[in-house]
């Protein structure tokens, strides 16, 4: 978002006493190594957390975070304003902590911004600032029904790990908020980019789905040979491409025996459950980002006809593409 690539990508979070740490600490560490990715030329994200008052903050765990400046001190417009929560377990169930320090700077920092993500009970932080009225929006499944309530022009889905509607991106419970950075580093950086982070941090790459029943693991382990390496990327890129056994084990010059038992041993998986893999990742994302016709979406990811990717859909995720797509959109559109 950023106008130049020597210009860094300002993320300001701004924190209150009683905030979760991982919502502030879990979203820097991936901007931190995101910006250290190769190749070179990016725009660098610089990450500021600011406060109410100059000084430590102490946390829901008791973990202290050092504030970089105030609220009345930053001036800058915020590529990205990041919204950390916290949830406190009253009489009747988990309750968001609402402060009000922070929804004054929100109202008037957040219209300014370029972007606006909140994690888990920042929700109901940047409701209360007026930002996310005529949006749809997630929260923690706990406190979602309670935002619907509260804030009738959101329309709130309880569902996906983090959505994103315009502008404005929101994220479900406490871990999300890794889901969540990995989500806004692909959008700014693309999403291999995205995938070398989350291989660093043993992630998940971008869950989707809800909360877990549609999360897919990294692809597979990480071996050691460069060549297996380089052919895994190659597939990425190639999804269309003929990836049988036959073709791949010729692009390492093996034996289909040799090849097939050597990317067993790197990765843990077969070939053809990997292409699978990579392939169904493909057309997830497509139906999540665009509006791609299911023709257009089986040939680009390799499944070469609607029905092939019906199949796949039904026997790995129990759903319909089409069904998939309704409830786990998360593009702009």
């Amino acid at each position: 978002m950023s106008d130049s690539l020597s210009i860094p990508h300002l993320v300001v979070i701004p924190v209150f006493p009683g905030v979760n740490a991982l919502d502030v600490t879990g979203p820097a560490e991936i901007f931190a190594l995101a910006a250290r990715m190769p190749p070179a030329g990016r725009a660098p994200y610089e990450v500021r957390v600011v406060g109410e008052r100059p000084g430590d903050v102490a946390t829901f765990s008791g973990v202290r975070l050092g504030v970089d400046g105030t609220f009345a001190e930053e001036s800058g417009r915020p590529d990205t304003v990041l919204v950390p929560g916290r949830m406190d377990i009253g009489p009747q169930g988990p309750e968001p902590r609402i402060d009000e320090a922070v929804v004054a700077w929100l109202r008037e920092a957040g219209p300014e911004a370029g972007r606006v993500a909140s994690v888990c009970a920042g929700a109901h932080v940047t409701a209360a600032a007026g930002l996310l009225d005529g949006h749809r929006a997630t929260t923690h499944w706990a406190t979602a029904a309670r935002l619907a309530a509260e804030y009738p022009e959101i329309e709130v889905e309880a569902d996906p790990v983090f959505v994103r509607s315009g502008r404005m991106w929101t994220s479900a419970g406490l871990t999300s908020s890794m889901d969540l950075a990995l989500a806004l580093v692909a959008d700014d950086h693309g999403d291999r980019v995205a995938l070398e982070v989350a291989r660093i941090m043993v992630m998940y790459l971008q869950r989707p789905g809800g909360q877990s029943q549609f999360s897919v693991p990294l692809a597979q382990q990480a071996g050691s040979r460069d060549d297996v390496r380089s052919l895994r990327l190659w597939i990425g890129a190639h999804l269309d491409a003929d990836l049988s056994v036959p073709a791949l084990a010729s692009r390492l010059a093996m034996s289909e025996r040799h090849f097939a038992r050597t990317f067993h041993a790197e990765t843990g998986s077969t070939p053809g459950a990997f292409v699978e893999e990579m392939r169904l990742e493909a057309a997830r994302r497509l139906l999540e980002r665009t509006d791609r016709v299911l023709d257009d979406v089986a040939r680009a990811c390799g499944f070469g006809s609607v029905e092939t990717l019906h199949r796949v859909f039904r026997d790995r995720l129990g759903t319909t593409p089409a069904a998939y797509r309704r409830r786990f959109r998360t593009s702009a559109h």
